[in-house]
């Protein structure tokens, strides 16, 4: 048995692998926990380190199961190929990105980082830029703006914010 790369459809990744596993395949997506900015304020979900990818175990005996329906599944483009094979994963790269991904869990990426330049999008200073300060409770943010040539720290809404690039 060994590992391969499956390419999905966009943002299927999951779907692709819940199928792919009611069918009897191990499969596995490697996933990173992200801050997300949502209407409600900013939330934790998991991301796919690799997006439109997941990996699946295979054989490649009689007995083991088949590999056609892979690429009529629901969410699945297509099997990685490098010419006429299959893309092989090695088993030590799998094995490294579980430990990495168990290591990270605990600690998610914040969205937004103490000192960052943010953009104001909503309420009477709306397109203002300031400087991102620190989170204060699930939905509300602390910005540091310049107003009438003072720095002022204002509490708005994490959802009311946008980086500047």
């Amino acid at each position: 048995m060994h590992w391969y790369l499956v390419h999905t459809k966009p943002r299927q990744e999951k779907s692709a692998q819940e199928n792919l596993v009611r069918q009897g395949y191990e499969c596995y997506v490697p996933t990173l926990p992200k801050e997300k900015l949502l209407q409600s304020g900013v939330a934790i979900a998991d991301e796919p380190l690799f997006p439109r990818y997941l990996f699946i175990r295979l054989g490649q005996g009689h007995t083991d199961q088949s590999w056609t329906p892979i690429r009529s599944t629901k969410g699945v483009s297509r099997l990685v190929r490098f010419g006429v094979n299959p893309a092989k994963v090695h088993d030590g790269l799998i094995d490294c990105l579980r430990a990495t991904e168990a290591a990270v869990q605990a600690n998610p990426e914040p969205f937004f980082t103490s000192g960052e330049q943010v953009r104001l999008t909503d309420g009477a200073f709306a397109g203002i830029e300031g400087v991102y300060q620190m989170a204060d409770g699930d939905r509300r943010v602390m910005v540091l703006i310049e107003l009438m040539g003072k720095p002022v720290v204002m509490k708005v809404d994490a959802a009311s914010l946008q980086k500047v690039v």
